[in-house]
């Protein structure tokens, strides 16, 4: 990548390390061998046309966990990108660990589950672990955004102005989940309605369901896009859709002040998914959009957000 005028911050990462069971509230089970060779193929076919290899095994024991936060921070460096938020990292505490290995490079979100009692993790990730705002899956929660036990994780939220980035649409490849009460981002509407001071941040210009998240950004002032992934749902959509149709539709109704670059990159040897940026940069300049619009999208809105520092830095060493 050329240097860009502007600093970069991707506000969707994740980190490679082996997950626990229940991270999303997940009921995690073996599949049927079928959808299990079904996914396995799918998954080869995108490495393929993307140009991708398989990932390397995800970190385990403290070494490797501190060995890929290292190498996290030196892509970085080696791409030209001033911030990663990690969104996933196994556990609060182990992300926050990996955050404040390099508090100048790292951000992260809490991501325990949807249940009664997530308000008082949610609490203690933030004030006590510093972590920067809340991640969950819709298709793996089981209970209604809007359900009273909930009522407290979105208050203290609203109470500190933090972002809940919340993935709607398709979920997971061959064999993954397209339907769920809580597939659609207009299932937040309700909670999003009541607490205007949150942040809610649609990944994926989400991920099928593109429609459905250009109202609700319509009806409320407080939804923001996240570019993230290689949006591959539009090849599976009834009509025909681009990366610059999705940016101009967005551009359209929200303007460029509540869209926000990411990539949903994770393991290497990929590492950060430049194709992405490259992909997601041309479009904008493709629809002539303003710099100072451009800035805003790929480093200037999620730095707002999240509270952070994008004056330039020496390279780590």
């Amino acid at each position: 990548m050329p240097e860009l005028p502007f600093p970069i911050v991707d506000v969707h990462a994740h980190f490679p390390v082996v997950h626990t069971i229940g991270l999303h509230d997940a009921r995690e089970e073996p599949r049927h061998p079928a959808l299990e060779a079904y996914a396995n193929e799918r998954q080869a076919r995108m490495h393929k046309e993307w140009g991708t290899a398989p990932e390397e095994p995800r970190a385990r024991t403290p070494e490797e966990i501190d060995a890929a936060a290292d190498r996290w921070a030196a892509e970085l460096d080696r791409k030209g990108v001033r911030w990663l938020n990690f969104v996933t990292g196994q556990s609060n505490d182990l992300l926050a660990s990996i955050v404040r290995r390099h508090p100048d490079r790292f951000t992260g979100f809490a991501h325990h589950p949807l249940r009664p009692g997530a308000g008082s993790e949610t609490r203690r990730a933030v004030d006590d672990l510093g972590l920067k705002g809340f991640k969950a899956l819709g298709p793996m929660t089981e209970l209604p955004f809007e359900d009273p036990s909930l009522r407290d994780h979105w208050a203290f939220l609203a109470e500190r102005g933090l972002p809940a980035l919340i993935h709607f649409g398709f979920l997971g490849r061959g064999g993954g989940v397209v339907a769920h009460p809580r597939m659609s981002p207009l299932s937040l509407f309700a909670v999003a309605r009541d607490f205007p001071e949150i942040p809610f941040v649609i990944p994926h210009f989400g991920a099928g369901y593109f429609d459905d998240l250009l109202a609700l950004c319509w009806s409320l002032p407080n939804v923001y896009i996240d570019t993230s992934g290689s949006n591959q749902w539009m090849r599976w959509m009834p009509y025909p859709l681009t990366l610059e149709d999705l940016f101009r539709k967005a551009f359209d109704t929200i303007g460029p002040e509540r869209v926000l670059f990411g990539t949903d990159s994770a393991g290497f040897p990929r590492g950060f998914a430049e194709r992405y940026l490259q992909d997601q940069l041309r479009a904008c300049h493709t629809m002539n959009l303003p710099e100072a619009d451009v800035a805003l999208v790929f480093g200037g809105n999620a730095a707002r957000l999240l509270n952070l520092d994008l004056t330039p830095r020496t390279a780590h060493p």
